[in-house]
């Protein structure tokens, strides 16, 4: 009898193992086991806060509340430069945020990123915005008002190098640019502020976080830096110096591409997810909350230590990142100032 008993129950048995194994990717257990999904992100120096403490638990939880799968966002950040060179060398990054369209221009001379499809994204590939300004010691005591100031005898400048930081890029338009809106009918009013100011460096570093440092550590009485840096130590209670806005300076904006050679068609539905969401309300609000500007300039409203620029100008203003690089970068600083400087 017990025989025939445990015959009846073969069936069942059966039934309810093959629903198990059905079912099984479908029990909340089997899910919390499986491994996250991962997402690598490269961005350049200052963004680290912003992304390491807001924007990637954000999409995370986002995600994971949308689709029922966890997402892990991996992040590196260092110089503008050093990422782009380490993308193109090969690192499995799946976005790369640079400080300035001209690094991703690298990446698509590089074969890395499809050429130009960066500009295919949001605000053509812009994320977010700081404008160039000056920190000075407690006090302002050189009286520093503006890049004229720093051309004075006297005055000490850390800078970030061009070699390796896109700050320094953006912070020699801010200079050149800041010297021939000044003075439209001098036609080498740029180059004259650029040398003004080069005289006066006494200090370089390979990324604007560094140069920064630097300028912590007691070096020189001024240093030429985005303003997020300052509004983000700022609002922590950390800022120990003044910033100065100059009148005239550069809107810097920073590009994010997609590293199409590393993105396996599985995972692209995933990556621009994460594309798109830094475009989203809620991660430029927390962009503004980290010292950023918005691509969206009613946000800016919510962040009031943003201060006042009388004449900003935008890269465009110069003809973009290529003419500049020839024109500004290459053909006055590097040819002309540097070389009177020896």
């Amino acid at each position: 009898m017990a025989y025939l008993r445990k015959r009846a129950l073969v069936p069942l048995a059966l039934a309810l193992a093959s629903f198990g194994w059905a079912a099984w990717p479908w029990f909340p257990f089997s899910r919390a086991s499986a491994p996250p999904r991962t997402i690598v992100f490269y961005g350049f120096s200052i963004l680290g806060e912003v992304f390491n403490e807001a924007i990637f638990p954000t999409f995370e939880a986002l995600w994971r509340e949308k689709s029922g799968e966890e997402v892990e966002v991996l992040g590196s950040f260092a110089s503008s430069g050093t990422i782009t060179n380490q993308v193109i060398l090969g690192v499995p990054a799946d976005l790369v945020l640079v400080s300035l369209e001209l690094d991703a221009l690298r990446l698509s001379e590089a074969g890395v990123v499809a050429a130009g499809s960066w500009r295919a994204l949001p605000h053509r590939g812009v994320v977010n915005r700081t404008p160039f300004v000056i920190l000075v010691r407690p006090g302002n005591p050189k009286r520093i008002g503006g890049f004229e100031d720093l051309a004075r005898s006297g005055v000490g400048v850390v800078h970030p190098d061009p070699l390796t930081s896109g700050g320094a890029n953006w912070a020699i338009v801010a200079e050149y640019g800041a010297g021939l809106r000044e003075y439209p009918d001098r036609p080498d009013a740029g180059f004259m502020m650029l040398r003004g100011v080069w005289k006066n460096v006494i200090a370089q570093a390979a990324s604007a976080r560094a140069a920064r440092t630097q300028f912590e550590n007691g070096f020189g009485d001024a240093l030429v830096t985005y303003e997020q840096e300052a509004l983000w130590d700022r609002a922590r209670g950390k800022l120990e110096a003044d910033v100065v806005y100059p009148r005239r300076t550069v809107l810097s904006e920073h590009t994010l591409a997609v590293v199409d050679r590393n993105v396996e068609p599985a995972e692209r539905p995933i990556v621009e997810a994460f594309a798109r969401f830094l475009w989203s309300d809620e991660a430029q609000r927390l962009f503004v909350r980290y010292g950023f500007r918005s691509v969206v300039d009613e946000w800016n409203a919510a962040n009031t230590a943003f201060g006042r620029v009388e004449d900003p100008f935008t890269i465009e203003d110069l003809g973009g990142w290529e003419r500049a690089k020839r024109e500004i970068v290459d053909g006055i600083w590097k040819a002309r100032v540097l070389r009177e400087l020896k």
